[in-house]
This record gives C-alpha cells, sequence and structure tokens, in this order.
C-alpha cells in the first residue's frame, strides 16, 4: 500500500532535454561534447578525445537541441500536470547559470528560465525536485581546473549551490546534489569531467575526484539546512543489486565487493566518514587520497533522503568461462543472468531485483529512500492513427511498481518515484532518440529531425490511473 501524499513523478535532465545551448547566455556543458554515433562512448569515457574533436559544424551533438524543453517548457508541464504528477525531477544546467564557471554573478537569462519553469511546476501544483549537477560540468571549468580533479572545483560547485538555495529557498524543497555519483568510477568525463592521459593513475584520479565531489555534496547539505531548515537534501546512485552468479563462496565475495564500490559514495554521504573496507582498499591499491582535517568535518553534514536510479540488477562470476557471457548495452560490465530478460538495448529486467535493493538500502540507512529514475527504453512506432500502443512498457512499469508496494509492505520507507522520462528525450548512453523512455512521444528521429509534436502515448493514460488510485492495482 502506498502512503498518502507519495511522490508519483516523472523526470528528465537539462542536457537531454532542454537544447537552447547556446541561448540566453549559456556556456557550453560537458554534454554538450558528446556526439551522436561511435565516438560518443569514448568521449564519455575520457574528456580528452571529446575536447580535442569536439566540432559542431561537421558532427551532430544531440544536446544542443534536445526535445526544446527550452522552448516548451509550458506546454510540457501542462502536459505532465495533466498526466497528474505529484513532482516533476529536472536539473539546473550549470553552464546556463555559470557559463564558464568562474564568474563572480550568475547569468540573469539563466535563472530567468528556471524561475518560469519552477513557477509554472508550481502553478500545476507539480512539487520540484532539483538536481543541482546531473552530468553537465561546465566546459571552462573542465580547461581551467581539470574539473573535479582539483580542489577549486568545491568553490565553484558551492557558488551554484549558493544562488539556488537563496532564489528557490521558499518555491523548492526537494534536492539532489549530483546525479549517480557512482557513474564517475565507470564513466570519468561524464561523471566528473575529468580528461586524463598514460601518465595519470585513473583510479587515484577518480577516487580523488569523487572525494571532493563527496566534500561538496556535504557542504551543499549544510549550506542548504541553513539558508531553509525545511529544505530537503538527497544524494543518489546508479542502483541496481550485484548478484553472485552462483553460491561458489568466490561468487558471492565478488558480489560483495562490486556493491561496496557503488555503496562507498552513500556510505559517506549518509553516515558521514569514510567506512573501514574503502580505506583498506585504498591501502592496497597504493592510493594516497588528500583529505584534510576539515574535510571529514564538512562530510559529518549528512543527506535527509537516499535517492537512486534502478534499471537493472547485475551479475558477477569469478570463473573466467562463465565471465565472457557479458550483457550487451550496459555501462555497468554485467554477466548474463539467465534468469531473467533483456530488454532490446541488453539492459536485464528484473522487477524483484528492485525489492532487494530497496530492501538492502534500507536496512543499511534506514532513511527515506526515493526513486528518481525508473523505465524502459524501447523502439516505439507511431501506428496508421498516431497513436503508439506500448504496452510492454505498462508491463515493465507495472511490475516495478508492483515491487516497491511489496518492498513498502516489507517495512520500506518510500518517499516517491519518477518515471524516466516523463517524455520522450535523447538518450544519455546512445545519442539516440529511438530509444525512448517517455510517457510521451516527441517527434524527432536520432538525426535530429522532426516536428517535435508531442503524442501521448497508452502508457500515458496507464500511469494517469495509476497515480489518480495512488498505485492501487
Amino acid at each position: 500500500m502506498f502512503p498518502k501524499g507519495f511522490l508519483w513523478g516523472g523526470a528528465i535532465s537539462g542536457s537531454q532535454a532542454e537544447g537552447g545551448f547556446d541561448s540566453g547566455g549559456k556556456g557550453l556543458s560537458m554534454a554538450d561534447l558528446l556526439p551522436y554515433g561511435d565516438r560518443r562512448f569514448k568521449s564519455m569515457l575520457n574528456g580528452t578525445d571529446a575536447l580535442k574533436n569536439y566540432n559542431s559544424e561537421n558532427f551532430y551533438y544531440p544536446s544542443h537541441t534536445g526535445i526544446n524543453f527550452y522552448e516548451h517548457y509550458e506546454t510540457d508541464i501542462k502536459l505532465l500536470a495533466n498526466l497528474g504528477l505529484k513532482a516533476f525531477r529536472f536539473s539546473i544546467t550549470w553552464s546556463r547559470i555559470y557559463p564558464i564557471g568562474t564568474e563572480s554573478s550568475p547569468n540573469k537569462d539563466g535563472l530567468k528560465f528556471y524561475d518560469r519553469v519552477i513557477d509554472c511546476c508550481l502553478e500545476n501544483n507539480i512539487e520540484p525536485l532539483v538536481t543541482i549537477d546531473h552530468f553537465d560540468t561546465p566546459v571552462g571549468l573542465v580547461k581551467k581546473y581539470g574539473a573535479w580533479r582539483d580542489r577549486k572545483m568545491i568553490g565553484a560547485y558551492l557558488n551554484l549551490c549558493q544562488t539556488l538555495f537563496e532564489r528557490y529557498k521558499n518555491k523548492v524543497k526537494y534536492w539532489i546534489t549530483f546525479n549517480e555519483m557512482n557513474m564517475i568510477l565507470n564513466l570519468p568525463f561524464v561523471g566528473g569531467g575529468l580528461c586524463y592521459d598514460k601518465k595519470d593513475n585513473l583510479t587515484q584520479l577518480k577516487y580523488q575526484a569523487a572525494h571532493y565531489q563527496l566534500v561538496a555534496s556535504a557542504a551543499a547539505t549544510k549550506m542548504a539546512h541553513q539558508v531553509n531548515p525545511k529544505m530537503q537534501i538527497g544524494c543518489m546512485l546508479a542502483a541496481g543489486e550485484v548478484y553472485p552468479y552462483s553460491c561458489n563462496p568466490k561468487d558471492i565475495l565478488m558480489a560483495l565487493q562490486k556493491n561496496r564500490e557503488q555503496y562507498f559514495f552513500s556510505d559517506v554521504q549518509v553516515r558521514g566518514y569514510y567506512p573501514n573496507y574503502i580505506k583498506q582498499y585504498l591501502v592496497r591499491n597504493n592510493i594516497s587520497l588528500n583529505i584534510t582535517l576539515e574535510d571529514k568535518k564538512i562530510l559529518k553534514n549528512t543527506v535527509d533522503f537516499v535517492s537512486l536510479s534502478y534499471y537493472s540488477t547485475h551479475c558477477v562470476s569469478s570463473d573466467k568461462e562463465v565471465s565472457k557471457n557479458k550483457t550487451k548495452g550496459n555501462v555497468f560490465s554485467s554477466v548474463e543472468n539467465p534468469y531473467i530478460k533483456s530488454s532490446e538495448w541488453g539492459w536485464q529486467i528484473d522487477p524483484i531485483g528492485l525489492r532487494i535493493t530497496l530492501n538492502n538500502l534500507y536496512d543499511r540507512y534506514q532513511k527515506p529512500l526515493f526513486i528518481v529514475e525508473n523505465g524502459l527504453g524501447a523502439i516505439d512506432v507511431l501506428d496508421e492513427n498516431e497513436r503508439i500502443h506500448d504496452d510492454y512498457r505498462i508491463d515493465y512499469l507495472s511490475k516495478h511498481i508492483d515491487a516497491m508496494s511489496e518492498a513498502i509492505d516489507d517495512g520500506v520507507e518510500l518517499m516517491g518515484y519518477c518515471i524516466w522520462g516523463c517524455i520522450d528525450i535523447v538518450s544519455a548512453s546512445t545519442g539516440e532518440m529511438k530509444k525512448r523512455y517517455g510517457l510521451i512521444y516527441v517527434d524527432k528521429d536520432d538525426e535530429g529531425n522532426g516536428s517535435l509534436n508531442r503524442i501521448k502515448k497508452d502508457s500515458f493514460y496507464w500511469y494517469k490511473k495509476v497515480i489518480q488510485k495512488n498505485g492501487i492495482n
């Protein structure tokens, strides 16, 4: 049974939806350097390639146009209000507020845009859920500091936070400091704006950058509570339980270690200190981080809730032959689980895994949880009547909502649930439009062509009933 006041929502990110990459005084964002096509994944790993090969005249960059939410925000939010959303998760594009990242004062046009977005949400009785940094480090900060490899990034980030918290202190209650912070270990440029070469110790670099982000997140949490004690600040994980492939103790130990790799980030943000297992990992790998006494003091400012994205569970094996059978299309390396099916992009579909993940997170932290991303990427086809019959998406979402309900019955405290993305947006991993997640179809193809017309899918009407009945049946 879902609690009264449960926040049924939907989610997008600025870089995948807004467009208007050079409008209103906006500067270049890290996401603006990620092209469509074969070079995209390499660019997501290492910013050196992204910076070196950026050429907006010869390559198509999907974030430059997105779905033009920058100009369509009002009609889009009204569509979401018609859907019945209680919460709308979106991100602030950092370089729209501070185009280079080191300015002494914010870009007024950028702030006015978010003024309108937030006011439009509130006018339509939708709670804004704002992500401060959603994989969009300003290119100016990448060039000046090397992004999160430098401690100076903490000050630049907190400057952005101060501007946002003061301006929206009476309008935005729920904030997420960083999107999927653990992604920095898998996609260093996307997660931390990192450029590197063979001279760098990459593991050292990633964990040092992660430390600076953890300090920045804790300092932002303290700042928000000082500006308005009623603000709720959350951390965020790219979550999904890692299973052992078998009951071989080696597989079980490997799964424990892989789970700790993601839990490290939320452990610090919820508990306020580095756990022993990560300290030992750093020692074993000869990694010495720049951690000051002041850092340790700041880290004690812990979050109010834990938010997560959930798309799939993962599987590991100590058997080299078994490990050759990997799933495709996922950032996280995973052995294929023979007991569950996969999406068109190779993401394994595991609703029961969501229940397991929620229970493990709540057992670990006893903090409210908020699912801020969950959805199915699929190819949607318009029929002769311009309708999209996406029963496969309804099936996916209904099974995951059932799993959420069961987790609540298990005793998990769950604040809300945001479908990713409530409207079709550019895929972050591939840059495609054909990999659609939305309940609302956007007429645009992989090359950026289309009318941008919005069309409600069958899943739109289904989710509307789910919200009206607060998840009952």
